[in-house]
């Protein structure tokens, strides 16, 4: 597979789990924290939050873009919503894993159109297509 990049993101974190992160090019800057499960305080944020916000606004631009390139697509309406659930936890096979869980809300549109934009959006997301194969990822409209 080959990809040709025209945008990289760039961030740094220090002090793993319980330190901090900043992204360049930007003045967003914040503390991480592990959440209460994994023993942490839970006061700050952390990578499964972060992947979770990105995954979900990822996905709403692949579904619109999707709309763009088939017109038997019905178009993503104004009010669409993602709400992205990421797990994490040990694997059976060693090391941890993660889950996926995209509630996705297309007010206005069918069950049938809906559904065809959601699989349309999975084709196109590259966070879908990162993980495709090694994550489990469910979707459920709502």
């Amino acid at each position: 597979m080959s990809v040709s990049p025209v945008y990289t993101a760039s961030a740094t974190a220090t002090g793993g789990r319980d330190g901090k992160a900043s992204i360049h090019d930007s003045d967003l800057s914040f503390d991480l924290d592990p959440p209460k499960e994994m023993g942490g305080g839970g006061n700050g944020s952390n990578p499964e939050q972060l992947f979770a916000a990105g995954y979900a606004a990822c996905y709403i631009g692949a579904m619109k873009f999707a709309t763009t390139q088939d017109d038997s697509l019905a178009k993503v309406p104004n009010d669409v919503s993602v709400h992205a659930e990421v797990g994490i936890g040990p694997r059976d096979e060693g090391g941890f894993g993660l889950t996926v869980a995209l509630k996705v809300a297309l007010p206005g549109l069918s069950p049938k159109e809906a559904k065809a934009v959601t699989e349309a959006g999975h084709k196109i997301c590259p966070y879908s297509n990162a993980v495709r194969g090694n994550v489990t990822v469910t979707t459920e409209l709502v």
